[in-house]
């Protein structure tokens, strides 16, 4: 990697992103060419893990032919499961099972308040291994240098689609190197925005019932890197969750209904973007499972019948002002 800076034409912000993968402990050449190559076309990347893209058909044509070839070797050989394992329990070079993806690609769902604190840093932060904020085995730390930087980037989950939901730019990417990079590799979908903006697009995206999430990934050196403001519609995250991949984890809240205010209107029901609420009578009833605490039917209720209580079965909320206390006592 040092020769590479030194010897080739990298632009300045390609050099900060692989000094910053040199700086990350036990982070590899593999995780490096990883993180570079979902930054430099996340697009791509994204229209590829939503099966949203064209090449999709022939990879799973692919995938089939040598599934189906692979299935011809000899009785003795030591076949895989379901699971990605060997027989003996050894894990498989190729890992099939769900939790794995979602160990190293997450998203973390916030609060209208939390994702204010978060973009509203002023000086740099390291939070490293929150692993009860972050329920994962990987990518974990907040960290953020440069945080007053912020940069609206055109969603890669809407922009991929025909017909998706308005505006584009409301992932909020933050600090440094990703800012940086992204800025000089995608100029044309992407701006450099101030505060006031990024409250702007918070606080909009709320009103459009869409959910905030901040999302960790092992190859953005296992650290947070952006908050998606996500629609269930549009959204490959969300869409994954449905189908059974545990990339989203609660935020640490839970929805109650005040039995007494609530006039079973259906406005929740509708809004909620984890089905998580259905209409009942005299009153609508929660599903605790489905519920991740995202807030939006407490924001939509005209009767103010719904609040957000703290579920401590779930994973710690993401919210600075609390974690920065905890880390001031210890």
């Amino acid at each position: 990697m040092k020769w590479i800076i030194q010897n080739l034409k990298v632009e300045g912000s390609t050099k900060a992103f692989i000094r910053t993968a040199q700086r990350t402990p036990n982070f590899g050449i593999i995780d490096t060419l990883h993180g570079y190559l979902y930054a430099r076309w996340p697009y791509f990347w994204i229209s590829i893990g939503t099966g949203r893209h064209s090449l999709i058909r022939l990879m799973k044509f692919a995938v089939n032919f040598f599934t189906n070839a692979l299935m011809r070797f000899p009785a003795d050989r030591p076949r895989i499961d379901e699971n990605g394992l060997h027989p003996r329990g050894k894990q498989h070079w190729f890992p099939t099972r769900r939790d794995q993806f979602a160990d190293t690609y997450h998203g973390k769902v916030i609060r209208l308040e939390a994702a204010k604190q978060l973009v509203s840093l002023k000086q740099p932060i390291c939070m490293k291994n929150l692993e009860k904020v972050i329920p994962y085995s990987t990518a974990r730390d907040l960290i953020l240098e440069n945080p007053d930087r912020i940069l609206a980037l055109d969603c890669p989950c809407r922009a991929v689609l025909p017909n998706p939901c308005l505006p584009l730019d409301v992932c909020l990417v933050m600090g440094d190197p990703f800012v940086s990079f992204v800025a000089a590799h995608h100029a044309e979908r992407s701006r450099l925005i101030d505060r006031e903006e990024v409250l702007d697009i918070l606080l909009a995206e709320a009103e459009r019932g869409h959910v905030h999430h901040a999302f960790f990934k092992e190859a953005a050196f296992g650290r947070f890197f952006a908050i998606c403001n996500c629609c269930s519609c549009c959204c490959g995250a969300m869409l994954a969750y449905r189908n059974g991949i545990p990339m989203l984890a609660s935020s640490g809240y839970l929805s109650v209904v005040d039995k007494d205010k609530c006039v079973a209107c259906g406005i929740c029901v509708e809004k909620c973007p984890f089905g998580a609420i259905r209409l009942s009578d005299p009153h609508v009833q929660i599903d605790p499972h489905a519920c991740m605490g995202c807030g939006v039917c407490s924001s939509i209720c005209p009767q103010d019948a719904l609040s957000l209580r703290r579920d401590h079965t779930r994973s710690d909320p993401l919210e600075l002002d609390r974690l920065v206390g905890e880390n001031c006592q210890r």
